[in-house]
C-alpha cells in the first residue's frame, strides 16, 4: 500500500459576519426603534482523524480549504448564520505543523477532533448600542477575521510492528508473504522507498525502508523513514541468514535507531534471522545463538520459502502481539 506521507496545504477559518444597521418600521415612523441583528460566526478549522492512510494524498494538488465565512446580521433582531467549517481529514497518526507558530498537534485515534482555528466572531448589529441616552443608534462592527495558516501534515505509520533491517533483509519479501501486500521486491540497496503496509489477522505491519549507515544524520533517504518506526509498537528486526557477520548487521541498524533518538531503542525488538533457506541448518542455529547471547534478545527465525516454518513464524507474532511472549 503506497502512500503519500507528507503534505503542506493553507487553512483558514472564516470571517465572522458584519453586524448591520436596521430600523423597526412601524405605521407611525418610517424609521422606529434600532433592530439590526449580530453578524454569525465564521466556521471553524477542524482536524478529524480517519481510518484511511491515503487521506494525504487529497491534499497533493488541492492545496486551499477555507471554512465559510458568517452570514451578516439581519432586520428584525435576526442573527446571521454561522459559518460552515472545513473539515481537514488526516490519517490516524498524523502530526499537524502550524508552519508560523511551530505549534504541533497529533492524531491519534478515528474520529478524533481537534478545532486548529476557530471562526471569527460575528460583529454587533445596531440595536445592540441602544440605550437610555442613544435611542437611535447607527453604529454596528465588522465581523472578526479567521485566523489562517499554513499547516504541515506528517504521516508517522502507528502498526503492531515495524520492520527494520539492513536492505535485502527479506522485509519486503516477508510482508507479502505473511499479509500477501503488495510491496516491491529487488536485490538493489532500496528495496522499499516508502514504508509499505500489510494486516495480519487484524495487527498492522509496516515494512520500513532498508536502514543504511548514517541514516540517523540524514544520508540516503535514513530520516525521512526512521521517523515511521517512532509510532510501531514492537521492532522487528531482520538480519539475512547468509551475512557473514549477523552481529554486525544487528549493530550496524542499531546504531542508528538509537543515533534517532525518540526513544526507539526503547521499544520491544525481536530479532529475526531471515532467508534461513540460504545456509545450513546448523549454520542458523549457531548465528541465532550468537544473536541472542550478545544482543539479550529474543531470536526467531523464519524462512518464506518453507510453508510450515512460515506458518510457524506468523503464529508466534501473533501470539507476541496479543501478549503472549
Amino acid at each position: 500500500m503506497a502512500f503519500v506521507d507528507e503534505a503542506r496545504i493553507h487553512v483558514k477559518a472564516g470571517k465572522g459576519g458584519d453586524g448591520v444597521i436596521r430600523w423597526l418600521r412601524t405605521k407611525e415612523s418610517a424609521r422606529g426603534g434600532p433592530s439590526g441583528g449580530d453578524g454569525g460566526r465564521g466556521g471553524d478549522v477542524i482536524l478529524v482523524g480517519v481510518r484511511d492512510l491515503a487521506a494525504l494524498a487529497h491534499y497533493r494538488y488541492e492545496k486551499k480549504f477555507y471554512a465559510e465565512d458568517g452570514e451578516a446580521g439581519k432586520g428584525e433582531l435576526k442573527q446571521g448564520k454561522d459559518g460552515a467549517d472545513v473539515l481537514v481529514k488526516v490519517p490516524v497518526g498524523t502530526t499537524v505543523r502550524v508552519v508560523d507558530t511551530g505549534e504541533e498537534h497529533d492524531i491519534t485515534k478515528e474520529d478524533e477532533q481537534i478545532v486548529l482555528f476557530r471562526g471569527g466572531k460575528g460583529g454587533l448589529g445596531n440595536a445592540r448600542f441602544r440605550g437610555p441616552s442613544n435611542q437611535n443608534p447607527f453604529q454596528q462592527t465588522a465581523g472578526k477575521e479567521g485566523k489562517g495558516a499554513e499547516i504541515e501534515l506528517t504521516l508517522k505509520i502507528i502498526a503492531d510492528a515495524g520492520l527494520i533491517g539492513l536492505p535485502n533483509a527479506g522485509k519486503s519479501s516477508l510482508l507479502n508473504a505473511l499479509t500477501r501486500a503488495k510491496s516491491k521486491v529487488g536485490d538493489y540497496p532500496f528495496t522499499t522507498l516508502e514504508p509499505s503496509l500489510g494486516e495480519l489477522y487484524g495487527y498492522i505491519l509496516a515494512d520500513i525502508p532498508g536502514l543504511i549507515e548514517g541514516a540517523s544524520s540524514g544520508r540516503g533517504l535514513g530520516i525521512k523513514f526512521l521517523k515511521h518506526v517512532e509510532r510501531t509498537g514492537i521492532l522487528v528486526h531482520l538480519i539475512s541468514a547468509d551475512q557473514e557477520d549477523p552481529l554486525a548487521a544487528y549493530r550496524e541498524v542499531h546504531k542508528e535507531i538509537v543515533s534517532f533518538g525518540h526513544e526507539l531503542d526503547a521499544k520491544r525488538e525481536i530479532i529475526v534471522l531471515s532467508k534461513t533457506d540460504l545456509v545450513l541448518q546448523e549454520e542458523c542455529e549457531i548465528k541465532m545463538r550468537l544473536l541472542a547471547k550478545e544482543t539479550g534478545k529474543e531470536v526467531l527465525a523464519v524462512t518464506i520459502e518453507d510453508a510450515d516454518a512460515l506458518k510457524k513464524f506468523s503464529d508466534q507474532l501473533i501470539k507476541i502481539f496479543s501478549g503472549g511472549k
